[in-house]
Parts: structure tokens; sequence; C-alpha cells
């Protein structure tokens, strides 16, 4: 039976937390009868966020870390006039405004979120205060205060999504009343919370609001062209064709070289051994012998030295 080590790129459906995918993809492993792997996800994405959630499976484990590192694409959707304690629908309104920003208006504050930015993180959020998840210091009533961290918005641009003001000529009409939304498209570094960007840009516009609508469109080097949905999941399980589906571990280093080797090469880093005398630039390499990947490699003057190796 077919090993599997590689990743799939699965669109997560709104409500479903990012282990509950985890556990789809092991589900449907067992539906094939594919031997037991190790399955892990390259980054948590909100049960009320859709899109593009890598899944790492067997080997391909050893490398859903480095994704935490990557740049990341969302579509989301802006809503006007009312903030929440969640900063998005399912929290309780806590502040109102009768303000209605119109979309030039909307437009000529976007250059202050591009590039490098401060934003505070939301406190329903998962990282850790005194090793207590933020959100549940939030659901029990208690005063969340996360420290400000510095993010980078590489694009910041009206969403191809974004509804067009009615009885307007595009999207530079006003946003009208009933119609007080808009769309937009971040491009952003580790660590950016969406559902800040879009508190911050209703404050600047002298208004509220929250995020209605949070797909990412891109992890890493992951996009919505490869993934799959889980009923298309739990199919590919019954049928056994899985890894027809599945990308190569490599898939997740596209933005690394390749460093071929020779069988004798190979065989001492799978022992641990430092390779000398190798004509590569420094830094990061993906160690390949033939088709096969060998590790992932850390180049120090004409040295490799292995970072993560693979068992294939």
């Amino acid at each position: 039976m077919t090993h599997v080590n590689g990743w799939l790129i699965i669109d997560k459906p709104l409500g479903l937390g990012s282990t509950d995918a985890v556990s789809a993809v092991k589900r449907a492993l067992r539906a094939g009868g594919y031997p037991k792997v190790k399955v892990g996800h390259g980054g948590t994405l909100d049960p009320l966020a859709t899109g593009v959630l890598p899944i790492a499976l067997g080997e391909a484990t050893k490398l859903a870390g480095r994704l935490l590192d990557g740049d990341k694409m969302y579509d989301f959707t802006i809503r006007f006039g009312e903030e929440t304690a969640t900063l998005d629908v399912e929290g309780a309104v806590v502040a109102t405004s009768d303000v209605r920003p119109t979309a030039a208006e909307v437009e000529a504050v976007l250059p202050r979120f591009t590039g490098p930015i401060a934003q505070t993180p939301p406190a329903y959020s998962a990282l850790k205060l005194d090793g207590r998840r933020a959100y549940d210091l939030a659901r029990a009533g208690e005063e969340v205060t996360l420290a400000s961290r510095n993010v980078t918005i590489h694009a910041l641009t009206f969403s191809s999504l974004a509804k067009r003001g009615r009885g307007t000529a595009g999207l530079l009409g006003p946003v009208v009343e009933g119609d007080n939304e808009i769309s937009l498209t971040a491009h952003v570094s580790k660590g950016t919370y969406i559902r800040s960007l879009a508190h911050d840009i209703a404050h600047a516009l002298g208004t509220v609001g929250h995020v209605t609508m949070l797909r990412r469109t891109r992890a890493g080097p992951f996009d919505l062209a490869a993934a799959i949905t889980l009923d298309e999941l739990a199919e590919f399980g019954q049928e056994r064709a899985l890894e027809h589906h599945l990308l190569p571990l490599r898939a997740g280093l596209d933005d690394i070289p390749a460093l071929l080797l020779t069988p004798d090469q190979a065989g001492a880093l799978r022992q641990g051994r430092v390779l000398a005398g190798i004509a590569a630039d420094d830094g990061q390499h993906f160690a390949m012998l033939d088709d096969v990947p060998v590790a992932l490699v850390e180049v120090r003057t004409q040295e490799v030295r292995v970072v993560r190796g693979f068992n294939l």
C-alpha cells in the first residue's frame, strides 16, 4: 500500500476548526486503508474563516512549522457601523456608529495600513497570556490586554469581490446605507490578524466595524488552485485515490533551491555527517538524491549540515 508523504491542501469550510480538518484527513486515510502516518496542519485557521489549510502527511510534518513563517493572502469583508467583542460576526455588539465611509474614503486610508505597521492582536485569539489562551480568558470575562506587535502588510487593495455602491459607476461610488460593507484583499506577513486590521481601518475612518467574511486564498507556497473540499477528501479516501491529490514534500519548500547529491553524499547526510567542500551558496537547501528528498540542509562556507532529515 502506498506510503503517503506530502501535502493535502484543504479548502476549509465555515465553522470547522483546523484540528477537525486534521481528523477528517485521518478518517479519509483509514477509509482508504492507507498505512498510519503522522498528520498535522501548517497553521491554524479560525473556525469562522474559510480557505487554504495545508495539511502535512508523513515526512511533510517535519516541515509544517516552516509554513507558520510564510506570508498569507486573505479576502475579507468589513461591515461598518457595529463593533463586536470578537471583531467578527460571533461576538456581541460592543460599539456602534452612524458613520458610513464611502469607498473613496476607504481607498484614501489604505496606504496608512500598507507596509510595516504595529497592531494589537484581538482579545479573542489563540495567543497565550500566562500560559492560558487569550480567548479562554476573554470568554471568562477577564480583561485581556495583548502587547502590540510589528507586522508587514505587503499589499492591501479592493477585492474583486468588492460590492459596488448601488447606482454608482464602480468602486468609487459611496458605500450606501444598507450596503455598508467593503471587501478587501490583503497580502500579509506572519502574525497578522485580519480582524485587528479591519478594526483599525474602521477607527481610522471615524467609525467602527467588524469582519463578516474571511477567506484565506494563500498560505506560504499553497493556494486555492490545489485545494480540495472535505467532500472530495472523503470521496478520494473511499476511492483510494488520495495520493493523486497529494503535493510532494518539495512543494512546501518552493522558496529554497535544490542541492543534488551523489549516493555517497546522501548516505553521509542520512548518518548525520557533515559534508565539506560543497560548492553551494550559503543558506537552506533541499537536498535530493535523484527524485528522493534526503534532507532540509543548511550550507555555511561550503559545509552542509542536516536541519531536518527525511526518512524516505
